[in-house]
């Protein structure tokens, strides 16, 4: 607990506050659910536009919402690590408005991508397939069930399933460090090898790329972690070339 409270107490304001707030969600999802019955993931999460569970403001409330406690534990990790380097070079308000653009720019992108596969499911479905899928798989989802029909159930799944995390955010902050210190040495945990962090946060979103084409039905976002990076880096570039010093 000291270690913590140090660690903290060292820590830059706005990525101290966005630690906190991340897990006191996670605390109060746990305590809603098991006190109240309340499913704060229902009502935070980021769901596909045409889902009976959106609401315009979850682009926002879902980079607060995390899986479990792995999930919250590595992103905040990730985080103060290299989001407390960035704030101390750009300040407070440049380093709010990088996190939050990225994290916008990775839902907006997973959201895209999202829409892409549910045209194309649609388009080899029946009107009443859809029409079927609209007005019942909602109710199905949330007891548990879904449609036999591998195409109704499919499209049910991507209007349905949540998506949660600060990890667009948290990539669009390790591509931010392996811009501005491309040369900084990182030590990795698997397997423990010192490696230059531009080659790191290349290797990394070659990797998500990779993931995001051969694993299409996971439930890690690849295009939301690949939309952090990309925002990011559009976001550095625009600073660049704006002449506004940033690091």
């Amino acid at each position: 607990m000291n270690i913590f409270k140090s660690a903290l107490g060292t820590t830059p304001p706005v990525v101290k506050n966005l630690i906190i707030l991340n897990i006191l969600f996670f605390i109060a999802t746990y305590v809603f659910e098991r006190s109240f019955g309340l499913d704060l993931t229902r009502k935070l999460a980021l769901y596909f536009p045409a889902s009976q569970n959106f609401q315009p403001y979850q682009f926002i409330s879902h980079m607060f919402m995390h899986g479990n406690l792995s999930h919250i534990f590595f992103n905040m990790f990730a985080l103060w690590m290299f989001g407390r380097v960035l704030e101390g070079v750009w300040g407070g308000k440049r380093f709010f408005i990088f996190y939050f653009v990225t994290g916008l720019g990775a839902a907006a992108l997973h959201s895209f991508v999202n829409w892409i596969e549910v045209a194309s499911v649609k388009a080899q479905m029946t009107p009443e397939q859809i029409q079927t899928v609209y007005q019942e798989g909602y109710i199905a989802f949330n007891q548990g069930k879904n449609f036999v029909d591998p195409l109704m159930g499919k499209l049910n799944l991507l209007l349905n399933i949540p998506t949660v995390g600060a990890s667009g955010a948290v990539f669009g902050v390790l591509l931010g460090f392996g811009m501005l210190f491309p040369n900084t040495q990182l030590m990795l945990l698997f397997p423990p090898i010192p490696i230059r962090a531009k080659y790191f946060v290349i290797f990394y979103g070659v990797l998500e790329l990779f993931l995001a084409f051969t694993q299409p039905g996971s439930n890690i976002a690849h295009f939301a972690h690949l939309g952090g990076m990309i925002f990011g880096f559009i976001l550095i570039k625009y600073w660049a070339k704006s002449k506004k010093t940033f690091y």
